[in-house]
């Protein structure tokens, strides 16, 4: 079976490089990483990701427009996203809701936790239920 690819899109470098290494090592996945929301738009586009990881606050384009752009993308309208934040208040989680967001997870979570949510997600799409 091939690698899953994850594009993870967060402003936080030291965060985006953890949980690269985490999921590459104890997971069967290609993380991408971008630290912007156009570098994350452009990228999804070029890698066409199983799933993305999308942090809401972030300089330029936050997070909510790049789920709504990417919702709009014939290219990328498919891919689960999960939404990663620092937010926990439920106008934004409901923000991401009406957006199409896939799931909603706050900071902190470590790469195992993230990697148990990834699974689940794509098992989910791929019609697995999880034992």
């Amino acid at each position: 079976m091939s690698k899953k690819k994850i594009l993870m899109i967060d402003d936080e470098e030291d965060l985006c490089t953890m949980i690269k290494m985490h999921l590459e090592v104890v997971g069967d996945f290609e993380v991408f990483t971008a630290l912007n929301g156009q570098d994350g738009l452009r990228l999804a586009r070029r890698v066409k990701p199983d799933l993305i990881v999308l942090d809401i606050l972030m300089p330029g384009i936050d997070g909510f427009e790049v789920l709504e752009d990417l919702k709009k993308g014939p290219a990328t309208v498919s891919i689960p996203v999960i939404m990663l934040s620092g937010k926990s208040d439920d106008l934004s989680k409901a923000k991401a809701a009406q957006l199409y967001d896939e799931l909603y997870i706050t900071k902190p979570i470590d790469g195992h936790g993230l990697k148990i949510k990834i699974e689940e997600v794509l098992n989910r799409r791929a019609g697995k239920t999880s034992a």
